[in-house]
């Protein structure tokens, strides 16, 4: 009787498990398009490729999300709501990551990153409606675009380490943005404040609208402006953006889980590839030459933002 219990057991959990496999494959095939190729092996090179693009982004001083949307997009034969679901998982594990690392040093600053946080956090549950809302086509132009115009950004702009900073604005004063942080290169404590707030604050609103839209993660944009519009020392911009993306990918991933649009069959071995090419990528950091591993990020930025405003505009398919 045990026997025949267990026999039972067996088998039901036998069903339960080929059930799962084929709804698994019935959804990867789905997201990929009813490709003929198996459905386990899209995972794997999704893991495969995401574990080379971990790397090059901690290389190339870059966010995994703004390389891991244009070109899984691009190259992979998944729906793009599905790529934007699984982008901002995989901002956001790198930031969930090295959040707590980054506030103990005071590289990340809570007052400067809350008011922008609740702005871009705000406007990328809008762009994230937008985004499920346009056709793929349009969003896949627009992404093109967005990436190209990323591309040209990091051709053009030079970061300051320690911008000169004018007197700070009235927002700026009202708000106490500033802070101390200690740099080990000189041995000194370095003080910072910021202005021209108003005027950054209002490029958070597209920040935030694009990072939603897209499924990007921002750093490649808050950057920049928290560092020469803004004039907050490099490290603490590069460190309260990386804190940014925690609270603002988290508002936009709620509206993609909500539409159905995160799948987790693409999405973990995103995350996992991810992670883990970050662990490698630290560790080759001290042996790669920065300006080679720049180039090769501007490379694929423009060659996926190319293929994908290619493929927007129906040119390539």
């Amino acid at each position: 009787m045990f026997d025949w219990l267990a026999a039972f057991a067996g088998g039901g959990l036998a069903a339960k498990a080929t059930a799962a496999v084929t709804t698994t494959g019935v959804a990867v095939s789905n997201a990929a398009g009813n490709t003929a190729i198996p459905w386990w092996v899209w995972p794997l090179l999704l893991f495969v490729t995401t574990f080379v693009l971990g790397i090059v982004a901690v290389l190339g001083g870059v966010g995994g999300g703004v390389l891991f949307v244009p070109i899984v997009g691009s190259f992979f034969p998944f729906n793009l709501d599905f790529v934007r679901g699984a982008g901002l998982l995989v901002a956001l594990a790198g930031a969930l990551a090295a959040g707590p690392g980054l506030l103990k040093l005071n590289l990340a600053n809570l007052r400067l990153a809350l008011p922008v946080a609740l702005i871009a956090s705000t406007f990328s549950v809008v762009g994230a409606f937008v985004g499920l809302a346009l056709p793929n086509n349009v969003v896949q132009a627009a992404l093109g675009l967005t990436i190209v115009l990323i591309a040209i950004l990091f051709v053009i702009s030079k970061n300051t380490e320690f911008p000169q900073v004018g007197n700070s604005d009235r927002l700026a004063r009202f708000l106490n943005l500033g802070g101390t942080y200690y740099e080990h290169s000189s041995g000194k404590t370095v003080n910072w404040s910021v202005w021209r707030t108003p005027q950054g604050f209002l490029l958070f609103i597209a920040i935030g609208i694009m990072a939603g839209m897209f499924g990007l993660g921002a750093g490649w944009a808050n950057v920049p402006v928290l560092n020469l519009l803004m004039g907050a020392p490099l490290k603490v911009a590069v460190g309260t953006s990386k804190f940014l993306l925690s609270i603002t990918d988290t508002s936009a991933a709620w509206v993609y889980l909500n539409q159905g649009a995160v799948l987790p069959i693409i999405a973990v071995p995103s995350v996992v590839g991810i992670m883990l090419g970050s662990f490698v990528g630290v560790r080759l950091l001290a042996k790669a030459k920065p300006k080679a591993v720049k180039y090769l990020v501007i490379i694929l930025l423009l060659a996926s933002g190319l293929r994908s405003l290619l493929k927007g505009l129906g040119i390539w398919n």
